[in-house]
């Protein structure tokens, strides 16, 4: 077997830590000139998700680049509320949408869990950018996953009108962060498509714009007793419940994440 200890210590003495160091050489094994071109793109601040090309969410290895955002782990928190809503409804084959899917993190995850409970459900997965849509689709074919439906469109604009009042879960973390708080965050950011971070003001509230129209809009799709799961940003929790009511969901919770900050709306019809 290959002591790898000398090229990971050579790694970390260019300035890469040693648990990204180790990542490396164990993605890329011995090729000198792959470690070197991983080497120069982590030095300069691209992340290590986009440097290997791939990360893990939830159950699936999910295949990204800076076509799509980097799923975090509060979109894992996500996908465990959207699971207790399916659990409690009891449907056998539930029919999901996932709104600005992405690497297709969300959507993807929820139905190869729910296979694995024995529920066949089936996903519309939406995407402004055809860039995105053409990851989620290679991240569906490698995991398997065949019953998506994948549509271009800005979110509801473009979906056929035949699925007014069918979906029983609608799922979205869309982009939430105000142009003032982006221009404070770390400058890694910038890796990230900027359409999938930054949103307009609405409401007097900061990168609230794509939050509020998914709101306004969901109950015309969804089914009765049909659910909204959604991320919003930390100081949008307030303004996402009073957007839920005057929308005409009959319950709305906001629910924290484990950092203890609002996080995500849990609106039923």
């Amino acid at each position: 077997m290959t002591d790898t200890k000398p090229v990971v210590a050579r790694l970390v003495a260019a300035g890469l830590e040693p648990r990204e160091a180790r990542w490396l050489v164990e993605e890329l094994g011995g090729d000198p000139g792959a470690l070197e071109q991983a080497q120069r793109r982590r030095l300069k601040g691209e992340p290590l998700q986009y440097v290997l090309g791939h990360w893990p969410f939830r159950t699936l290895d999910l295949d990204l680049d800076q076509r799509v955002l980097i799923p975090r782990p509060e979109t894992e928190e996500l996908v465990d509320f959207a699971l207790k809503e399916l659990a409690a409804s009891s449907l056998a084959a539930p029919l999901l949408l996932d709104l600005g899917c992405g690497s297709g993190a969300i959507g993807l995850s929820l139905l190869a869990e729910l296979g694995e409970r024995g529920i066949r459900g089936s996903l519309v997965a939406i995407d402004d950018s055809r860039d995105a849509l053409a990851n989620a689709r290679s991240n569906a074919m490698k995991h398997g996953l065949h019953a998506v439906t994948f549509v271009h469109s800005n979110w509801f604009a473009a979906l056929d009108p035949s699925f007014a009042g069918r979906f029983d879960l609608i799922v979205a973390n869309p982009p939430y962060i105000g142009e003032e708080e982006f221009a404070t965050l770390d400058p890694v950011l910038g890796y990230e498509p900027r359409g999938a971070l930054v949103a307009p003001d609405a409401d007097g509230v900061a990168g609230f714009s794509d939050v509020e129209r998914i709101i306004r809009e969901a109950p015309k799709w969804l089914t009765h007793r049909g659910v909204l799961v959604l991320e919003h940003g930390e100081t949008q929790g307030d303004a996402s419940l009073l957007a839920a009511k005057s929308a005409g969901f009959e319950e709305c919770v906001d629910v924290a994440d484990l950092a203890g900050h609002p996080r995500v709306l849990v609106a039923r019809t």
